[in-house]
């Protein structure tokens, strides 16, 4: 009776493991949907986002003031990602059809 060297193992383990990894990578791919559709246009309220920003702000200095230093840490966070996410689409905006640059 031979027995498989432990390289042999690994390296049929290892093979495995990525066939099947692969696989469902793939399966993943072939039915997510599209991040936007070709015909759709995304559109961005910075007005709103800004808004949005400015109330957890407000409600950031309301939690810190309570003594709730955490949660006011992550809803600056949160307010934070909104006005990256407002500069982002002004960014885009002003961008748009100057491939030159």
């Amino acid at each position: 009776m031979n027995h498989a060297t432990p390289l042999r193992r690994t390296l049929t383990a290892l093979t495995a493991t990525t066939l099947l990894a692969g696989g469902l990578l793939l399966g993943q791919t072939v039915t997510a949907e599209p991040a936007h559709a070709a015909g759709k246009k995304i559109v961005c309220d910075v007005p709103k986002l800004r808004q949005q920003a400015a109330e957890l702000r407000s409600k950031a200095a309301k939690l810190q003031r309570l003594g709730s230093t955490a949660e006011a840490r992550k809803v600056r966070a949160y307010a934070d990602a909104l006005e990256r996410q407002a500069q982002a689409c002004v960014d885009a905006d002003n961008n748009a059809g100057k491939p030159w640059q």
